[in-house]
């Protein structure tokens, strides 16, 4: 193709703008700082066997789809000097469609889901399973090209350095045949990726059961005898100044011998440059070989730190993993198992020996979760592998099933909260009447928690009820009914006066029947944020602020009927509700309420002078010249509080 060396024209290259989502998790990826950079190299290497796998597919009813290349192989070749890391396939390449749609104008599902599930607890290294493994590369990279030809396309190039949009152009250079080449320009703190050593580690550690070659080009140096040209004076090459040129020895001749003969002996060494090819994934996969075959030796040094840790292997059939055919292993009722679910029987069997499974949920509980979050199918079946802290389980997790054969007999519902720690969540205000009443609560502590409970909704036909939550329902017997009834009739007043001067920051405030030793708390609408999900949606650094309006946790103030602090507050209210001390608690107690239940203040220095404030009162400071009464502050806010000694006599009661 004699055009080939025609350069590309201004005119050639196409400049477009990544979609939102990606350009957010390009982002991400870029300004987070990950310590697993490695898992880029894997995810590029798995990007490129599925595109070697398209192609022999395509291959199977048309065998001339290989004739553009008939080696189905990845090189993979640094260069120290260019600070590069060159990753090659002789895949099905993309289209320029493919291009401009696959790396950057089209957002897969997979893009939001992948940001998800990060906010949710994910690790990077998951992000292959979402589909976006290409991005990974600018964990490392301050630049990516892609190079790429389809049999039914030209050859173009693919350019960005991820500043919100990418150039695609024809490439008119040498010709790849067919496939990808991803060069990336690597930043300059991760030239170590450039390095043989470094690369053969991580594709060893992850990539080497890739299904086909693997092949590392090194440019290296080495020393080779030549013999020294005719005329050619060994003392004058030594005596140059030039150190460049090439080191010489007299390695075949004694002093005094000046014969033809003795010329021919004379040899000199020069460092040549060449190419170290080395195949870097010889080992067939251990689980696709036959079982006879395997040694224990063999089993070690295949196995991985989760297998070496639960002592369990799978063993799959290369034909049908390869094929998917009628090769592969049948379930009871005849129908072909893949090896999902052989993971998942196997995963079951491991759960009967306690000892082991510890260990192995230590490493993967997050998998579990995540895979109740997105795979419905086997979501009733993962539940089973699910361990938690309980209110009953001292320092032993337990399962589902074991919580569900130790219920009450009159207990409708699973019972959990969600926090930060077995300790916060432990003494919430939440479990208060839970635990007195020896109802078992289930402590739900990683932020990936958050998301699989909004999926696995019940389990044995019992629904999971979280208790910071409006209308929680707890067994009760008919006189604590009646007694109930009697405390809402009772309080009724006290709440509306309450609700009044909380106005807007409330959605109401109704009388609890979750507290024991609080006077208050905030619990949250049934289909909304927990205080917990909006901590974690707050801490994201790309979230939707969009969403924040209308998922953010709608507030219930809930009082204790029973709590000193609530009743002397219902007296004073009836006797005089424009009281300002009245409206003065009621505003401390709800912001302390938002604290202990796990929110943030909007406004904490304001919280704060409110409780500076009536610590001068309890302790008789006169407020006039006190510095902060220089700051002005919105009286909507900052209600103002009497400082006689009647307001002072009140709070002492209310204490």
């Amino acid at each position: 193709m004699p055009e080939r060396n025609r350069a590309n024209t201004t005119e050639d290259v196409e400049t477009f703008a990544f979609q939102a989502e990606i350009a957010q998790l390009m982002s991400l990826i870029i300004n987070t700082f990950y310590s697993n950079k490695e898992i880029f190299l894997r995810e590029l290497v798995s990007n490129s066997s599925d595109a070697l796998d398209k192609i022999r597919y395509e291959s199977l009813t048309d065998p001339s789809r290989l004739e553009s290349c008939k080696d189905l192989k990845i090189d993979i070749t640094p260069d120290q000097h260019a600070r590069t890391l060159t990753i090659t396939d002789s895949g099905i390449g993309m289209t320029k469609a493919d291009l401009i749609n696959n790396l950057g104008t089209i957002a897969k599902s997979g893009t939001k889901a992948f940001m998800e599930a990060l906010q949710a607890g994910a690790d990077i290294s998951m992000i292959g399973q979402f589909g976006v493994g290409f991005y990974s590369a600018y964990l490392v990279s301050e630049k990516v090209t892609v190079i790429t030809k389809h049999n039914d396309d030209e050859q173009y190039i693919w350019e960005s350095a991820a500043g919100g949009s990418f150039t695609v152009k024809p490439d008119l250079g040498e010709s790849i045949g067919r496939g990808t080449k991803v060069i990336l320009h690597l930043k300059e703190d991760q030239s170590e990726y450039t390095e043989e050593k470094r690369i053969k580690e991580v594709v060893k550690k992850h990539s080497q059961f890739i299904g086909y070659p693997i092949t590392l080009y090194v440019q290296k140096q080495r020393e080779k005898e030549v013999d020294l040209e005719e005329g050619e004076n060994i003392e004058e090459v030594d005596t140059a100044e030039d150190k460049d040129k090439p080191q010489i020895e007299d390695i075949g001749a004694d002093e005094d011998e000046d014969t033809k003969e003795s010329k021919n002996k004379r040899k000199k060494k020069v460092k040549e440059k060449y190419t170290d090819v080395q195949e870097l994934n010889k080992t067939k996969p251990i689980w696709t070989r036959n079982p006879d075959d395997i040694t224990n030796e063999g089993v070690m040094e295949s196995s991985t730190k989760a297998s070496l840790t639960i002592g369990r292997t799978i063993w799959l059939s290369n034909t049908s993993q390869l094929r998917g055919d009628a090769a592969a292993e049948q379930d009871p009722e005849g129908h072909p198992q893949k090896p999902g679910q052989k993971c998942l029987d196997l995963f079951t069997e491991i759960s009967e020996d306690k000892e082991n499974y510890k260990k192995f949920y230590e490493q993967f509980s997050k998998n579990i979760k995540l895979g109740i979050h997105e795979d419905a199918q086997n979501r009733k079946k993962l539940s089973e592998l699910l361990r938690y802290y309980t209110s009953n389980s001292a320092d032993e997790m337990v399962s589902l099933k074991d919580y569900v054969s130790r219920m009450k007999e009159n207990q409708k519902h699973i019972y959990y909260i969600t926090g930060e720690t077995k300790e916060q969540v432990a003494n919430s205000a939440f479990v208060e009447r839970l635990r007195k009443a020896g109802l078992e609560v289930i402590y739900m502590i990683e932020p990936i928690d958050e998301y699989c409970v909004q999926q696995l909704k019940e389990y044995d036909g019992k629904n999971l009820v979280s208790v910071t939550k409006e209308g929680l329902e707890l067994p009760e017997d008919e006189e604590e009914k009646k007694k109930q009834e009697e405390f809402n009739t009772k309080y009724e007043n006290l709440c509306k006066i309450m609700k009044d001067i909380l106005d807007k920051k409330v959605e109401k405030v109704a009388v609890s029947n979750r507290l024991v030793a609080s006077p208050c708390c905030i619990v949250t609408s049934t289909y909304g944020w927990t205080a917990n999900m909006e901590r974690i949606m707050k801490s994201q650094a790309l979230r939707d602020h969009s969403t924040m309006g209308y998922m953010t946790a709608k507030k219930h103030l809930e009082i204790n009927p029973v709590h000193p602090i609530i009743e002397t507050l219902r007296e004073k209210a009836e006797a005089d509700k424009n009281d300002k001390a009245v409206k003065d608690l009621v505003i401390l107690l709800f912001e302390t309420s938002l604290l202990s239940s796990g929110f943030t203040l909007e406004d904490p220095q304001t919280h704060a002078n409110r409780i500076y404030r009536m610590i001068k009162l309890g302790l008789g400071i006169d407020d006039d010249g006190s510095p902060e009464d220089d700051i002005p502050l919105p009286e909507e806010d900052m209600p103002v509080l009497e400082g006689d000694d009647d307001d002072t006599s009140r709070m002492e009661e209310v204490d």
